[in-house]
């Protein structure tokens, strides 16, 4: 794969707003597109991961709106504009309908969604 667009890359999660898009881009990594509505609160669909967090790294970009990372270190802001890493140990919280474009470990990446996915 060389290119995705959100338009072609498949639903991997969805529900309540919450939309996750993601497609393999090759080495071992995923593609995702994220949809956060406002006062998502990702950290109730990380319980029974270790530490009750994402455990997977993610390098990205927010396209669109303002997200609360909270780790164990503490918390930070990101806004619209800013490229980020996220290390494993984190759990998002949109401040603003959100909108962000992400590159993880496809493996990392998988174990987490269907984790979300089985929690409900």
């Amino acid at each position: 794969m060389t290119a995705a667009t959100r338009e072609n890359t498949p639903v991997a999660l969805e529900g309540n707003g919450v939309e996750v898009r993601m497609q393999e881009a090759g080495g071992d990594m995923t593609v995702a597109f994220i949809h956060l509505p406002e006062g998502t609160d990702m950290a109730p669909a990380f319980k029974g991961l270790k530490d009750d967090l994402c455990q997977c790294p993610h390098w990205g970009y927010l396209l669109k709106g303002r997200i609360r990372m909270r780790t164990p270190s503490g918390e930070e802001i990101y806004e619209a504009g800013q490229a980020y890493y996220w290390s494993p140990g984190h759990a998002p919280e949109a401040l603003e309908d959100s909108d962000l474009v992400e590159y993880s470990p496809t493996a990392e990446f998988t174990e987490v969604i269907d984790h979300v996915k089985a929690q409900g």
